[in-house]
């Protein structure tokens, strides 16, 4: 949690490589991706209509969170932190794959902590329609819910940024440079799928 408050301080511990550093953290890392992914798919299409189709329950949805969540963050962790790696390496960097992997995990504690506040907030407000089209979960409310889901996404770049410019020493520009090839190929597929 302290990532959230003093970012810098936590990212530049990542430079310590030592086995049991790279030990006490890897656990606690790879569960908040998975809380950061849970998060992250309850805020997908797929989950707004889940209970549209009558052969699920409003109490298979979590358990469908998790499976889906855990998924995407074990994507996202090995995937995502494979194109920090090669991004941050083609600008001069000289960390691991590992570090990579942990920094784009930290990053995402502010979906990770969504989890516990802002997702508890928004089903006990719209319940079940939340999961279904055509409720009272649509309309300002949704758009006010949106642009803080947004927000939250936007706190993790941001994470991302300092986390990349902190571990490595590097200024802004060739932070986001990093940042930004590294989610050019992402973007890119994303782009062509939609398409």
């Amino acid at each position: 949690m302290l990532v959230l408050a003093a970012p810098r301080a936590i990212f530049a511990s990542l430079r310590d490589d030592s086995s049991d550093a790279i030990e006490n953290r890897q656990e606690v890392l790879f569960a908040v991706a998975v809380l950061a992914g849970i998060s992250v798919v309850l805020a997908s299409p797929t989950f707004r209509r889940m209970l549209n189709d009558g052969a699920v329950s409003a109490a298979l949805i979590p358990v469908l969170a998790f499976i889906a969540g855990a998924s995407e963050a074990a994507a996202v962790y090995w995937l995502g932190g494979g194109l920090l790696f090669g991004a941050a390496r083609r600008l001069g960097a000289e960390g691991t794959w590992l570090r990579a992997r942990h920094l784009l995990a930290l990053a995402s504690s502010p979906l990770a902590l969504a989890l516990f506040t802002f997702w508890p907030v928004r089903i006990a407000i719209y319940g079940e329609d939340l999961f279904r089209t055509g409720g009272n979960d649509y309309g300002r409310g949704d758009a006010i819910f949106g642009g803080v889901f947004v927000g939250l996404v936007a706190w993790s770049i941001w994470l991302l940024l300092v986390g990349v410019r902190t571990v490595h020493g590097w200024t802004w520009p060739r932070a986001a440079a990093t940042v930004a090839l590294a989610a050019a190929f992402p973007v890119l597929i994303v782009l062509a799928t939609a398409l």
